[in-house]
């Protein structure tokens, strides 16, 4: 059984019950089972265009926001990787008793985590040769 057949079983099943033609039937349930693919894309396309317009802008408010996100992640990420601990280990041999502690970054990932989304469906594109720079 293929990806797509996995796919569109459960919904093929349902509607061989009410299209008798089966390659009818197998259509209508590849075209549900592709429609949030479909949809998923065109906001991304949507997106896309908003963030042409934001980086081409001026004002620093609009254009420089998405590039400060992505700084202050990477600020976050390498204290919290980089710096804690190499200050942890000279405090370890000098001052035992002072520990300083990691930060919680269970709020900063999901911002981070949601750019690095983003620039994921640029691989997609890559994939499908859709990109323009290929």
């Amino acid at each position: 059984m293929n990806f797509i057949d996995k796919l569109i079983g459960p919904v093929f099943d349902v509607i061989n019950k009410v299209v008798p033609d089966q390659d009818k039937a197998r259509g209508i349930a590849f075209e549900l089972a592709t429609m949030a693919e479909k949809h998923t894309q065109e906001l991304a396309k949507g997106q896309l265009e908003v963030n042409k317009v934001e980086a081409a802008s001026d004002s620093m408010f609009v254009a420089g926001w998405r590039p400060m996100v992505g700084w202050t992640c990477c600020a976050g990420l390498a204290t919290n990787f980089l710096i804690i601990p190499i200050s942890n280990i000279v405090l370890a041999l000098t001052a035992p008793e002072v520990v300083i502690p990691v930060i919680d970054l269970t709020a900063m990932l999901p911002i981070l985590l949601g750019m690095l989304g983003l620039g994921g469906l640029r691989t997609v594109e890559k994939i499908k040769q859709v990109s323009r720079e290929i």
